[in-house]
């Protein structure tokens, strides 16, 4: 199955988001973009890419000392930015960023122990996409729109385990189903 270890927003920070994307959803240029669908909306951790079945409790074991080690902190989406000269358009995060860090460097080490490929380590970058485009894409007018937001602080209390369900109708602009199949209290949180 295809897995990653994530932060999931909850209900009242996703409504805020949504409201933001509406209105940038309304920009010139916007068609051209694929847009992330609300249930999609995620702060991904560590990506493990296809895992064998055999693999996955170690795996979620694993991730349990690491959400276990780490304290809950405080979070918000805030602003924007974008990766791959405009192919994916993002929110981003302000609050405890050190400790999601942290949690990702942990999460990452925890799929590398269980033998779950993360693929080559790179600085962990908060974001939670909203857009990608299969071409470079001026997303300049959409980053500088998302400069101003501040979504609702919320305490991050868990690590999620996900699976993600890619589309295979072939039906154009479906979208990937994401479904948590662990989720894994932090430190002083359970």
């Amino acid at each position: 199955m295809r897995l990653f270890a994530a932060v999931l927003p909850p209900e009242d920070v996703t409504a805020s988001l949504a409201g933001e994307v509406a209105a940038l959803r309304g920009l010139p240029g916007a068609d051209g973009l694929r847009w992330t669908g609300r249930p999609g909306w995620h702060f991904t951790l560590a990506f493990y890419g296809e895992v064998d079945d055999d693999v996955v409790p170690g795996l979620s074991a694993r991730l349990e000392r690491a959400a276990h080690r780490t304290a809950p902190f405080p979070l918000a989406l805030h602003g924007g930015g974008q990766f791959g000269h405009g192919r994916a358009l993002w929110a981003g995060a302000e609050g405890d960023l050190a400790a999601l860090r942290l949690l990702a460097d942990r999460a990452e080490s925890a799929g590398r122990k269980a033998g779950a490929g993360t693929g080559e380590h790179r600085r962990y970058t908060p974001h939670l996409t909203l857009a990608r485009s299969r071409q470079a894409a001026d997303v300049r007018p959409f980053v500088e729109a998302l400069a101003g937001f501040t979504g609702p602080a919320w305490t991050v209390t868990d690590l999620a385990l996900v699976r993600s369900n890619l589309p295979a109708s072939g039906v154009p602009g479906e979208q990937p189903r994401y479904e948590a199949v662990a989720r894994h209290p932090l430190g002083a949180a359970g």
